[in-house]
């Protein structure tokens, strides 16, 4: 058993925290290192000032990792899990959960108390009754609820994304996530366009809480949008999306794949329906229209991580190994083939999630180099100043400098973080054949107005084969919401009515 809980003679005690018989905190028995290197039983009264956070599913080394396109969570420590767990305060206003924390409302002390108590069946009920894919966001989700944790305020927060991914988890190695059909029909059908986390999630709750019959609507070859084709499958695994779609299909959801649902096509794809849903996502990325931009070399992120996951379903031996990656002539919705980084001088412009997502993408094709620029100044290292004159006051979602596996991963090839700030790029730079060769970049600052301002003599010149452009969406694809003559507001959104549903209608 892991030196952090091992038995202790001592016997099972019972504490009461004082609100009801039902909600009780033991004082577990064994016993548990502490944070100042004692060793004591494992108090769960004391557990957020005794106990420091640790990952209990850790990722994997880096070096490991740039090897292969497997997943990065390594296997859970379950003394650790209870160690963890037990850090949870409880709170009488339980942060973590309301609109500042988890936008889909898990009841987050509850499970982090069953997980300590061992009752890891309850534990998986709790976050079913709320989350319909918690192996989707237990993987994925920048956990806002970790930001909103009071434990946070003082100290680290407590480990809630990785409590959950393994509350899914040992669910599923367990037998315990089986297909729960409605046992009545509403006798309604329903028409969903669109199968990322959207499509699948309005699926999931049209067919099981009110009994409709749901298709949906997949113009690519495999369902999942997003969840399938835009996370890298080191992210989230494809074999853990299909698990969840043959699931929904066994509870009675039809998909259908290869379905090309455009302007001409979604009068007949609708008809007969009782209602549509359009769950498309936002799939128009923002430009760089800048001098150059028509050069051979500069593409979106998305058509780079697409046509990478494609490569690798027409290849699934190359998941196990980097070095078999194909380069071969696949297809996407952006037409063209496979993007290779490999022996490639990488630049990918623009932070978040799909940033950090090219450079672990381009690292592992095996690229020359890499840098990552972003246009605002660095974050903070830590977030000791979070009060009401930094504009960013706790349980907001806390603006701190982060280290995310990309990152990570290039510090250990290449021994630097990638990112570079206050970056504004000027201009791609031709190698005379009408590929780009460089990127011409400007040192920026914000002036006292707010606005950016160049830094004079900053002007530099970055080598770049390949150039990601990851700055984010702009709105969905216009055509269907044209065909159906759907009102958008000022950001071409189709102006859904929630609180207000006719039959038929569109929402």
């Amino acid at each position: 058993m892991p030196a952090a809980l091992r038995a202790s003679p001592m016997p099972r005690r019972l504490l009461l925290d004082g609100r009801s018989p039902a909600r009780r905190t033991l004082l577990r028995h064994s016993t548990v290192q502490r944070r100042d290197g004692s060793v004591a039983p494992l108090n769960k009264l004391r557990g957020f000032i005794e106990i420091e956070r640790k990952a209990p599913a850790p990722y994997r080394p880096a070096a490991d990792r740039l090897a292969d396109y497997a997943e990065i969570n390594g296997p859970a420590d379950q003394a650790e899990l209870t160690r963890q767990s037990a850090r949870c305060m409880d709170c009488g206003t339980p942060f973590c959960h309301t609109h500042t924390g988890c936008p889909i409302s898990n009841v987050i002390p509850e499970f982090n108390q069953q997980v300590f108590d061992g009752e890891w069946r309850q534990a998986y009920s709790n976050l079913a009754s709320t989350n319909n894919f918690p192996e989707f966001t237990g993987r994925v989700c920048p956990a806002p609820c970790e930001g909103a944790c009071v434990a946070g305020l003082v100290d680290e927060s407590v480990t809630i994304k990785s409590l959950e991914y393994s509350i899914i988890e040992r669910a599923w190695s367990e037998g315990w996530v089986v297909a729960a059909p409605p046992a009545r029909r509403s006798g309604k059908k329903v028409a969903v366009v669109g199968s990322g986390p959207a499509g699948l999630a309005a699926a999931d709750e049209l067919n099981k809480k009110y009994g409709h019959a749901v298709t949906v609507f997949e113009r690519a070859e495999r369902a999942g949008g997003l969840l399938t084709y835009g996370i890298p499958n080191m992210k989230l695994d494809k074999e853990t999306v299909q698990r969840r779609v043959d699931l929904m299909e066994a509870e009675g959801i039809s998909f259908v794949t290869g379905a090309e649902v455009d302007a001409a096509a979604i009068s007949e794809t609708v008809e007969g329906f009782d209602a549509t849903v359009l769950a498309i996502g936002s799939t128009v990325p923002n430009n760089l229209p800048i001098p150059g931009r028509d050069l051979d070399g500069i593409v979106y992120a998305m058509e780079f991580l697409t046509r990478n996951q494609k490569a690798l379903f027409a290849n699934p031996p190359a998941l196990l190994t980097t070095e078999a990656t194909p380069e071969v002539g696949l297809t996407s919705k952006y037409g063209g083939g496979f993007i290779s980084a490999k022996g490639k001088h990488v630049v990918v412009i623009g932070g978040g999630d799909t940033g950090t997502d090219c450079i672990g993408t381009s690292l592992r094709h095996g690229c020359k180099s890499l840098i990552n620029f972003e246009l605002f100044p660095a974050p903070p290292d830590e977030q000791d100043k979070r009060g009401e004159a930094s504009g960013n006051p706790w349980p907001l979602w806390p603006r701190i400098m982060r280290v995310d596996y990309g990152h990570e991963e290039a510090s250990h090839r290449f021994g630097a973080d990638p990112r570079t700030y206050s970056v504004l790029s000027k201009e791609f730079v031709s190698d005379g054949a009408g590929r780009v060769r460089a990127v011409k970049t400007v040192q920026v600052e914000v002036g006292p107005d707010g606005r950016f301002a160049e830094v004079e003599g900053s002007e530099r010149e970055h080598p770049a084969d390949l150039v990601i452009l990851a700055m984010g969406f702009r709105h969905p694809e216009q055509e269907i919401v044209r065909a159906l003559r759907l009102e958008t507001d000022q950001r071409s959104n189709a102006k859904a009515r929630s609180s207000q549903p006719a039959t038929p209608t569109v929402e």
